[in-house]
């Protein structure tokens, strides 16, 4: 696989976390940079710039946690919202629970290069029998 067609880990976190918290009946939650290109959100709950959504199963219909975005239905106040964050908007997961979490980084998005040195680039990967 090229390194272009690498894939950036953030969102496979994102689901592996949120999976993890939901499997131990925590609720996740996620910080989100409102002001991210593509972030719809009910404006009204924005402050300094970035909104706290709760993706349990509960707070969210037809949740999607896709490898560019997450998508879903939720009420704010009761009215309905159709809520779409792009990946590289959140900024963070954690469980409203205990407050065990992943805060993401810039490097999260870009995929990391495999680990090369000059000579190894027309080695071919060896296998050894373990008794």
């Amino acid at each position: 696989m090229t390194d272009s067609a690498r894939t950036s880990k953030r969102p496979y976190l994102l689901r592996a976390m949120h999976e993890w918290m939901t499997d131990n009946a925590e609720t996740p939650h996620v910080i989100v940079d409102s002001e991210y290109v593509g972030v719809e959100v009910p404006r009204a709950y924005v402050k300094d710039g970035k909104v706290v959504l709760n993706l349990s199963a509960t707070a969210t219909q037809h949740l999607l946690l896709g490898n560019t975005s997450i998508e879903f239905d939720a009420r704010f106040a009761g009215v309905v919202h159709h809520v779409s964050v792009p990946i590289a908007a959140v900024l963070g997961i954690y469980a409203r629970e205990t407050g065990e979490g992943m805060v993401f980084s810039e490097q999260d998005l870009v995929p990391e290069p495999p680990n090369k040195t000059p000579d190894d680039g027309a080695k071919r990967p060896q296998l050894k029998i373990v008794k």
